[in-house]
């Protein structure tokens, strides 16, 4: 039997900045979608991600950031790829900026499955923006890593700067890459070796 729950998720699919545009998100809507970030696993509650949302005054502020970046890698930026920069932050309705903050050190819950759990809210945000009717994209890239991006941000140094969150409405026909075969990430074990391997047997000292 059909199931539309399933069969949207699977339609879910990165849209390019470039073919988003308005009308945005509304702030009812806007507010499902942080509610469904919060819907991620978090063992401890330790909440080890957080949203900032970029309103429009920082949007100019940010675009300039971009070419900056963009020009510290390259000093010979043409003037497509500086408004190409400049769009990035600048054509999305809704921007968001998407930061995971593990608690370093904790006694039951390492770093990775905390960054498991910030992967698991981004997702959501793209899933609640999809079944909502809007396109959406994650950018990440070295703009993320740049320092002046970060401190803009205030993004601290113990923190991951996993991408911006682009959302609005899907004004151009959307081109999709193509998606890997379920046999090329699924394998199944039927059966446990029980003998361990010397590799992962500690030797007593």
């Amino acid at each position: 039997m059909p199931n539309p729950c399933l069969e949207g998720l699977i339609a879910r699919r990165s849209i390019a900045v470039k073919r988003l545009g308005l009308p945005g998100p509304l702030p009812a809507e806007l507010q499902s979608i942080y509610e469904a970030a919060t819907t991620a696993p978090d063992h401890g509650a330790l909440l080890p991600w957080r949203l900032i949302a970029i309103g429009d005054q920082a949007r100019e502020q940010l675009a300039q950031r971009f070419v900056e970046a963009k020009r510290r890698e390259r000093s010979d930026l043409s003037d497509i790829e500086i408004e190409r920069e400049r769009e990035k932050a600048l054509r999305p309705p809704t921007l968001l900026a998407f930061i995971a903050r593990p608690t370093l050190n904790h006694a039951t819950v390492p770093v990775e499955e905390q960054l498991a759990s910030a992967g698991a809210a981004m997702q959501s945000v793209l899933l609640a923006a999809h079944f909502l009717g809007y396109g959406a994209i994650i950018l990440s890239g070295s703009r993320c890593a740049d320092p002046a991006v970060r401190a803009s941000l205030r993004i601290q140094e113990h923190e991951y700067f996993l991408g911006f969150i682009s959302i609005g409405s899907i004004v151009d026909e959307p081109r999709f890459g193509k998606r890997p075969e379920v046999l090329e990430i699924m394998s199944q074990i039927d059966s446990l070796d029980i003998t361990p391997s010397s590799e992962f047997v500690k030797t007593p000292s």
